[in-house]
């Protein structure tokens, strides 16, 4: 019997016509167009053979509609998040300008700098690591409460509500009045910025996967206009939708332009109270889509059995020896104990409430947890743009920019960038049969990453030799003309500090990008807030090790420090990309588990057989 008839689809601007599963006059054997023979299906996918897949050119298919709203919803955040993170830097660094009682520049405009508390540059970089690595851990508490007992749509409803909190506090601590006594306008900043990143965080932890989960489309052959036959792919989708979402994420940064201006026109109050004022749509925007967006209910016990499997797991290879622990950890047969085919019929153990594929899930999660751990060195060369950057940019003739504004130089160079890589630079590599898989893209952004900190050292160092305070505090340097003291920068344009913003934007589409991706589709459909709660905490133990260097975090000191950055994150890079390039190899392999038909765990009835 010949397949039904199947109506045009479209994928982005182009019509696609799926390709029938079989043709009558050759049976099942033969694929439409007697153009393949083909074996076997790939699980999950609409007739799509292993040789179509290595063979065809892969394509991205249509965004859906609800996740366009969960990129409002992300831009909104990512507005008030950085519109406010990117002036900290000034606000507790410097002090309040001549006649100022709300942080505003009132006399040389051109040249001055937008402060308030006056704590210095290592208090500044002290709070604003804190404020990066609470923001970065409290993803843990938003991922465990989404996939265990709210779901993500109503933990980032609450959540919201929290950080809107956070917001209002921020701007009643830039107010004239908090700021005439800096020690409770400080205590003030750091209560705002707990509940703000109490807030951000855990939503941080579900908007990430709530956004490819609006996705809901199949591995399919289809047949363009043109007749050439091509894959529409959901992990060229899942890469589309992120290099999207990435570019909300900036584009929402890009806030910080107007806060910069706000601050040395107007104060911090008002500086503040915009980007609290665009929050507020955060859970308006929510309410829109409540009948729209696709949901993942929460299991409770999901953690629970994905403990236990590594447990049992760990059980038989275990020993004192760590080395032989590892030894005998990267066996083939690791995961058999967990898996109800290692036994036979009628002596599955009464724990193994899960099936197979769900062991596979497990085993796919732990290696893209590992790819995770290197990140730390990524974000170390990243959380340069946030401070000491801006530092160095005080330091130069500035001729009318704030110092503060350049790091937006980062999120516009992205928001250019991304439709540059999604239309032109990855399709071009497809076509070429370039295959530019995820461990690649990582590796490359490790590389431009340390690029960017070079550029930076050596930028510090011609700094240095221009300044007339050389290398003591040229950020602060000055000149007296009686009682009063005025800018004395480097005669170094401001705007050459443009490349390693630029740089580590590009990075960014490699590496950082790239995480969110494989975070979801390594990820058990149940699991995702956690396992991106994961994958985010590796902002947090890079602000942990930045926190370190405390000591070494002063202007006196940059170029070495910049330097080392840059050099870490190439050795770094070179090491990753040798430990997981079998990664890159069983890519297509991973991303089919869990995609075959299946409910996902053992029904009640089939646990209650194997137990008898």
């Amino acid at each position: 019997m010949a397949a039904p008839p199947y109506p045009a689809e479209k994928s982005g601007s182009k019509e696609l016509i799926p390709v029938p599963a079989y043709d009558e006059k050759f049976g099942d054997e033969k694929v439409a167009h007697g153009d393949d023979i083909s074996g076997e299906f790939l699980p999950g996918s609409e007739n799509v053979t292993q040789h179509d897949l290595d063979t065809l050119r892969h394509v991205s298919d249509k965004f859906p509609y609800a996740a366009w709203l969960v990129v409002i919803v992300e831009f909104a955040e990512r507005w008030s998040y950085y519109g406010t993170t990117n002036i900290f830097n000034n606000y507790i660094r410097a002090p309040l300008p001549a006649g100022s009682r709300t942080g505003a520049v009132i006399f040389d405009r051109a040249n001055g700098v937008a402060g308030a508390l006056n704590k210095k540059q290592q208090t500044s970089f002290a709070i604003r690591t804190f404020n990066t690595f609470f923001v970065y851990c409290t993803p843990w508490l938003g991922g465990i409460l989404a996939d265990t007992v709210w779901g993500r749509y109503k933990t980032i409803m609450i959540f919201s509500i929290i950080c809107l909190i956070g917001h209002i506090i921020l701007v009643g601590s830039a107010t004239p009045v908090s700021l005439e006594n800096a020690n409770t306008a400080l205590g003030l900043l750091v209560l705002s910025i707990t509940i703000m990143g109490l807030g951000a965080g855990s939503i941080k932890a579900n908007v990430s996967p709530m956004i490819a989960e609006q996705y809901t489309g199949k591995l399919r052959k289809v047949t363009l206009p043109s007749g050439e036959q091509v894959i529409v792919s959901p992990a060229v989708t899942i890469q589309s939708i992120y290099l999207w979402f990435y570019a909300a994420i900036n584009l929402g940064s890009c806030g910080a332009i107007s806060a910069s201006f706000l601050a040395r026109d107007h104060g911090y109050w008002a500086a503040y109270l915009v980007p609290t004022a665009i929050f507020a749509l955060v859970p308006i925007v929510l309410l829109v889509g409540k009948n729209v967006y696709v949901k993942t209910p929460p299991r409770g016990s999901i953690l629970l059995e994905t403990m236990r499997v590594i447990r049992m797991c760990l059980g038989p290879v275990w020993s004192f020896n760590p080395v032989r622990t590892y030894r005998n950890a990267q066996s083939s047969t690791f995961w058999d104990p967990a898996k109800r085919s290692s036994y036979e019929q009628g002596k599955v153990p009464a724990n193994i409430t899960w099936d197979d594929e769900f062991v596979d899930e497990v085993s796919r999660t732990v290696k893209a947890c590992k790819v995770f751990l290197f990140f730390p060195f990524f974000w170390l060369c990243y959380s340069q743009i946030d401070g000491n950057l801006g530092t160095v940019a005080a330091s130069m003739k500035l001729d009318g920019t704030p110092n503060d504004l350049i790091q937006n130089l980062n999120p516009i160079s992205i928001i250019i960038m991304i439709p540059i890589f999604d239309y032109v630079i990855y399709p071009f590599l497809r076509r070429r049969g370039i295959n530019f898989t995820p461990i690649k893209r990582i590796f490359t952004g490790f590389i431009v990453a340390g690029l960017a900190m070079l550029y930076a050292a050596v930028l510090q160092h011609f700094i240095y030799k221009t300044s007339p305070c050389h290398d003591n505090l040229p950020s602060e340097c000055v000149f007296k003309v009686g009682d009063d003291e005025f800018p004395n920068p480097s005669p170094l344009n401001v705007w050459i500090v443009s490349g390693p913003y630029i740089l580590v934007g590009m990075s960014e589409i490699f590496a950082s990008i790239t995480s969110l991706e494989y975070a979801f589709t390594k990820a058990p459909v149940r699991m995702r807030s956690v396992v991106m709660a994961f994958s985010q905490f590796q902002v947090a133990l890079s602000s942990a090790l930045n926190f370190s260097l405390t000591a070494v975090n002063v202007e006196n000191r940059f170029t070495w420090l910049f330097g080392s950055f840059g050099v870490t994150a190439w050795i770094v890079g070179i090491i990753f990309f040798f430990t997981f390039r079998q990664l890159d190899r069983e890519e297509a392999i991973l991303n089919t588990i869990g995609q075959g038909p299946r409910a996902g765990f053992v029904d009640e009835q089939q646990q209650s057989s194997d137990a008898k």
